[in-house]
């Protein structure tokens, strides 16, 4: 192939109690990229669509995650990036991971697959370093994996599949502010008491039990931060009244997506998942605040190729 056109999802990252390890892939909401093969050597973004972002490789995430592929690489020839954002930079919804997935995932296509999925995760977290001064992986691992994923170590990088029930559903909300992944990580504390801790692990635990055995009841009670929540939301007006109108229409749990200010449910069913989206709403309808709404089934096949 001299050039491949992908779809790159957004992704939901922390998942409440799962900071910077827990992570999954969307269905509804996603980047369009397109690119192409060329004789020079190097990353050259040509276009981009939806939002407002460096051109020049080296500033852009797109750009830096697929310079780490081709130096690693034995590739002597390049390749040119369209991208069109569907995700809005700074929306809790890894809308850079999608631009530095996307990168790697359609590069090492064109490549004949010279790297594994876990290297293409290695690759894209240069990306996220970019954008937030951190190389986290919980929101390129679902991209570029698939439904849901646990970063279960650093270091070494290790990502595990986790399985995904069928009837879930995710409901997120877009209030229209910006809060960036860097500034949200200022925010936090780089210590915790160990009470607070042995409830976040068990609760982790409960969660990937919960998927697995597909028992809703305890994939809710496992949705519970005791650590990031509690800072983070003082960041996005509206939340704990969102939670709270998302929790009495039937969601499983509710929490803040990513470094917010996108708040994100998950439900049994579309229904649910379509009534949580009605209760949230009402929220920021109330407050004179924009928002978008997604209602989306969990995305277990990740990065994939469009006509």
């Amino acid at each position: 192939m001299a050039a491949i056109k992908i779809f790159s999802p957004a992704t939901i990252a922390n998942i409440s109690c799962g900071f910077d390890v827990l992570g999954l892939a969307l269905d509804a909401v996603g980047d369009t990229m397109t690119i192409t093969k060329v004789a020079d050597k190097g990353i050259r973004i040509t276009k981009i669509t939806g939002q407002d972002l460096p051109l020049d490789a080296l500033k852009n995430v797109a750009g830096v995650a697929g310079l780490a592929l081709l130096d690693a690489s034995e590739y002597e020839g390049g390749f040119e990036i369209e991208i069109n954002k569907n995700i809005k930079a700074g929306s809790g919804i890894g809308s850079s991971a999608a631009s530095a997935a996307g990168a790697v995932w359609a590069i090492n296509e064109l490549l004949d697959r010279p790297f594994t999925p876990l290297q293409l995760v290695e690759f894209a977290m240069q990306g996220e370093k970019l954008a937030s001064g951190v190389a986290h992986a919980d929101n390129v691992a679902p991209a570029l994996f698939g439904g849901f994923t646990l970063v279960r170590s650093y270091e070494p990088l290790d990502v595990v599949s986790i399985h995904t029930p069928k009837a879930l559903f995710a409901t997120i909300i877009h209030p229209q502010i910006e809060v960036k992944t860097s500034d949200s990580r200022k925010i936090l504390k780089t210590n915790i008491t160990l009470k607070d801790g042995i409830k976040q692990w068990g609760n982790v635990g409960g969660l990937i039990a919960g998927l697995y055995t597909e028992d809703y009841d305890l994939i809710g009670r496992s949705l519970v931060d005791h650590i990031v929540e509690p800072i983070r939301s003082m960041l996005i007006p509206g939340f704990d009244q969102v939670k709270s109108n998302a929790m009495q229409s039937g969601a499983l749990g509710c929490g803040i997506s990513g470094s917010g200010p996108s708040i994100f449910a998950l439900s049994r069913g579309r229904k649910t998942a379509e009534q949580v989206g009605q209760a949230m709403k009402e929220v920021y309808k109330g407050i004179g605040i924009d928002y978008e709404v997604h209602v989306s089934s969990v995305n277990i096949e990740g990065i994939k190729r469009i006509p």
